[in-house]
């Protein structure tokens, strides 16, 4: 049986109580929910709250949340799910300055 395989694992500070973590595996089957061999899960955290996440748990698919709001994502890529999430980041530290 295949194993997952660790593509990504970081944990980056933006600034004093803001960081964004970053975990991202190659599975070897589609999760449930999705249509590619990744699982992810990508989190902006301020003050010890998340407040914004894209995430992938089985059954639930691509999706994110702002805050208690969740939404589908479309997810294309690897290299575009690491850039929509990143122009969230900025938009959101641009936002709460």
């Amino acid at each position: 049986m295949a194993k997952a395989t660790l593509v990504q694992r970081t944990r980056s500070y933006l600034r004093e109580g803001v960081f964004v973590e970053v975990v991202i595996w190659q599975v070897p089957a589609s999760l449930r929910g999705s249509a590619h061999e990744f699982k992810y899960s990508m989190a902006l955290v301020a003050g010890g709250e998340c407040v914004l996440r894209y995430d992938n748990e089985a059954g639930k698919g691509d999706h994110r949340h702002f805050g208690t709001l969740e939404t589908a994502y479309f997810f294309k890529d690897i290299d575009q799910l690491l850039a929509d999430f990143t122009a969230d980041v900025r938009g959101w530290l641009r936002d709460n300055a």
